[in-house]
């Protein structure tokens, strides 16, 4: 396993399977663990000591509300975490700040413990993220990155040159 992806609810489920998604089409082993740092804090340490001794390399951690999940994670290993903020979607439970609260809570890391930290909801970007780190030491995997940002470029290129009209 390279890369270890925590959800802190159960309720997290489709926000953050976009980022197994990428992880899976890049072929890139994983875990996914749905654990609350708040709820069972103790649990969550024991995983990160397991996750560690599997050799996962990244941790992806996405979480809602006060979304500590990333940033406890961080404060118990020096593998690289990546955050993903997000929005609380349970029905009647929105605290109405649509995700900005996770966001802070995430990207306002203490000195000296970060947690790298993608838009609210981004899950496929913290796996492109998971991949780049992967991809300074694992030439395959930098490769398929490679191919899939030119293949990106020449999308690009198509679309650009037949022009369009403004409707």
């Amino acid at each position: 396993m390279k890369v270890a992806v925590f959800l802190g609810s159960k309720s997290d489920s489709d926000v953050m399977k976009k980022a197994v998604e990428v992880l899976k089409e890049f072929g890139v082993d994983y875990k996914a663990y749905i654990i609350s740092a708040h709820r069972a804090g103790d649990l969550l340490v024991k995983t990160i000591r397991q996750v560690e001794a599997d050799g996962c390399e990244v941790i992806i951690a996405g979480a809602g509300l006060s979304a500590a999940l990333p940033g406890v994670i961080a404060s118990r290993t020096v593998l690289p975490v990546v955050g993903v903020p997000l929005e609380c979607i349970n029905p009647g439970k929105s605290n109405g700040l649509a995700g900005m609260d996770s966001l802070l809570s995430i990207v306002q890391m203490p000195p000296k413990i970060p947690v790298a930290t993608v838009g609210i909801g981004n899950a496929k970007n913290a796996a492109y993220l998971a991949l780049e780190i992967l991809g300074i030491k694992y030439p395959d995997i930098q490769k398929k990155l490679l191919d899939f940002r030119a293949a990106m470029v020449s999308e690009a290129e198509a679309e650009g040159g037949r022009g369009f009209e403004f409707c």
